[in-house]
């Protein structure tokens, strides 16, 4: 239906069952769309009236009544005098909506915004993804909404207490209009204290956000954390002002009721402390953690290498692939569906979002019972499968998938071979996708030696809880 109505709007000459039809299908270029349409077909073409053809309309959707249906119109149509090739080919385009078909007033309440926002982020996408991160459609993670922002050049700005309202805002930069994260994407943060930081701008320095915007402590660590108070901190580390927080909360908390520090009081950690400044993959899972947005980097650039090695095609590259090409994809699971279908059996889709696009995914059920707790316990997927095309689309059917950081922390401890062999492969595979191959030397290093204390870690976990920050449907959760 898409690929005729298309073809004819840019020029096609329109296909009509039959001549009679015209007046019906005109204005669709001759494929049927609309309930509405099924209606006036089968009036025409059994003389019957409009309440009795919508009765037959939601008759349709009922298998057992579909034979009784079918008779009654070629009985009424082929007494009309309409030829059994005619009435061949009507019945299959009606009998063909008892499993998908809506009314014309449904569709249009979805074209009309969708021509909207098609509009927008041809001329203003900045614009565009402010609102759809503001207002949060639901469909997608934030996170994807981002990346899709990355792909289209769109700068995302992080959270600045002297930059950031309470909603978000586009901002106009060196690389053109981006979009800057509101105070109220932080996790915990009240309403009150988001009109105290947006009201009490600018700041000047640490000790001025505090007694002015008066943030309770963990909201203060997290915009920390996430980078907010970076243009206050000259040559300190974010560890140096959150040591410096916990220290304005401590003398606070000795001076109840005042809210404010005394004049001659001087913090005992002013300068530098001599703390390190956080990591790339501790400053992502604070992203991750507070916003369930990865602002700085895409949480795929730490896995960049590994794909490399292993072979693996991102979503842009998989476009060229052939149907029936064996191909290994990876990304963060955003989105997972598991809908009803006719058969009964279950299908599971997975959508990946590895920086470069999305990646569609199903699983059958003959690949459920090695694939299913993995993907439903993972944010970080690597998956195993076939090419098929869906138009000019490429979609992968899935047989086998891996935790994604599992494989990475494989690597990071034994090697690229262990990777391998958990795959069950000896030797790697490049793709045009991932050409460049890493420099290994003969023991499986890249001659960096281990220290024997390395792998210690803090407290907690090592990364932010990534199944939780992917759109999944009602019932997905079954399996």
């Amino acid at each position: 239906m898409p690929a005729l109505y298309i073809a004819a709007r840019h020029g096609a000459a329109p296909v009509y069952p039959h001549p009679d039809l015209e007046p019906v299908l005109r204005d669709t270029y001759g494929v049927t769309i609309w309930h509405e349409q099924i209606i006036d077909i089968l009036a025409v073409m059994t003389g019957c009236d409009r309440a009795l053809a919508e009765v037959a309309r939601r008759a349709l959707a009922d298998g057992q009544r579909l034979p009784k249906l079918e008779a009654w119109f070629r009985k009424l149509a082929g007494a009309r005098g309409y030829s059994t090739s005619v009435l061949d080919e009507v019945w299959e385009i009606v009998a063909s909506f008892g499993a998908y078909g809506f009314c014309r007033a449904h569709a249009v309440a979805f074209a009309v915004p969708a021509l909207q926002s098609a509009w927008l982020k041809a001329h203003h996408p900045a614009a565009l993804y402010a609102g759809l991160l503001e207002h949060d459609p639901g469909m997608w993670p934030l996170r994807v909404i981002v990346a899709d922002a990355r792909r289209h050049n769109v700068p995302v700005l992080p959270v600045d207490i002297n930059r950031s309202r309470p909603a978000y805002t586009v901002e106009e930069t060196d690389a053109g209009w981006g979009v800057r994260l509101s105070l109220s994407s932080v996790k915990g943060i009240s309403e009150e204290q988001v009109e105290r930081i947006a009201t009490g701008q600018p700041y000047n320095s640490l000790q001025d956000f505090w007694q002015r915007a008066r943030p309770a402590l963990p909201i203060a660590e997290r915009l920390i954390q996430i980078g907010a108070l970076d243009q206050l901190k000259s040559n300190l580390t974010r560890r140096d002002l959150l040591l410096q927080t916990a220290e304005l909360h401590r003398h606070t908390r000795a001076r109840p009721g005042t809210g404010q520090l005394p004049l001659d009081d001087t913090l005992v950690t002013a300068g530098p402390s001599g703390l390190r400044e956080m990591s790339s993959r501790e400053v992502l899972d604070a992203e991750l953690g507070v916003l369930k947005i990865d602002v700085s980097q895409h949480l795929m650039e730490h896995h960049h290498r590994l794909l490399r090695e292993i072979g693996a095609t991102d979503a842009k590259h998989l476009k060229a692939m052939h149907p029936g090409q064996q191909v290994l994809v990876a990304g963060v699971r955003a989105s997972t569906q598991t809908p009803p279908i006719p058969s009964g059996k279950r299908v599971i889709f997975v959508t990946l979002e590895d920086g470069f696009g999305l990646v569609d995914i199903a699983f059958f059920e003959d690949s459920h019972d090695d694939c299913a707790h993995t993907i439903f316990h993972n944010g970080l997927l690597l998956v195993r499968g076939t090419v098929e095309a869906r138009g000019p689309r490429r979609t992968v059917v899935g047989k086998m998938v891996w935790d994604l950081e599992e494989l990475a922390a494989a690597r990071r401890d034994f090697g690229p071979q262990r990777v391998l062999d958990l795959l069950g492969r000896t030797t790697p595979a490049p793709t045009p996708a991932q050409p460049a191959p890493s420099r290994t030397l003969a023991n499986g290093t890249a001659g960096a030696k281990l220290h024997p204390y390395a792998d210690l870690q803090p407290a907690g976990t090592r990364s932010a809880d990534l199944t939780r920050l992917g759109h999944t449907s009602p019932g997905s959760p079954d399996l």
